[in-house]
């Protein structure tokens, strides 16, 4: 498996800062609201487990799972939900808790979805953020580190359902998914 990385992007000294970063700035907007975090299905569920051992305010958490890559290495653009959440999202304010926002089409999608259940207001948080990708008009309100337009993996992040027990991000070299 690690033969197949060609370089380590984030280690884990610089994940565990980043995460605990997220959680202080999450912690401090959210102190007097009604939390409620959304982890995205399978990716982001590291980074969630991780980041809301951060949050210090009360909080709840439920999970999505969507698929919009069918084993590619770019989005679809067709998303479909695989899991829905499990409570009705009224009086909460959402906070989508994603691994990746690349291209923004799944997010938009899922936002767009959630914000018809009249939630009292929704965040999004991203551990990692690929702008030069985005081919939907989506930010995330917090964005863990910008990263260049590689193909990565670990920490939750997958290539045909491998690597994401890595405990690092890493570039996945093109000889394994070209």
């Amino acid at each position: 498996m690690l033969n197949d990385i060609d370089s380590v992007l984030i280690d884990e000294r610089k994940l565990s800062d980043i995460v605990k970063d997220l959680g202080k700035k999450i912690s401090e907007d959210y102190k007097d609201k009604n939390l409620l975090m959304i982890s995205i299905l399978k990716g982001s569920v590291v980074f969630m487990a991780d980041l809301i051992r951060q949050v210090t305010v009360p909080c709840q958490i439920d999970f999505m799972a969507v698929s919009s890559y069918h084993g590619g290495v770019k989005s679809s653009g067709v998303v479909k939900i695989l899991k829905d959440l499990d409570i009705p999202l009224e009086g909460f304010d959402l906070l989508i808790v994603e691994d990746i926002l690349d291209s923004g089409q799944t997010l938009s999608y899922i936002k767009k979805i959630l914000c018809a259940r009249k939630p009292k207001s929704i965040k999004i948080c991203t551990l990692l953020d690929k702008p030069m990708s985005r081919k939907s008009p989506i930010e995330a309100d917090y964005v863990g580190m910008q990263i260049p337009d590689e193909f990565v993996i670990g920490y939750g992040l997958d290539f045909k359902e491998e690597y994401r027990n890595l405990p690092f991000v890493g570039i996945l070299k093109q000889s394994v998914y070209s």
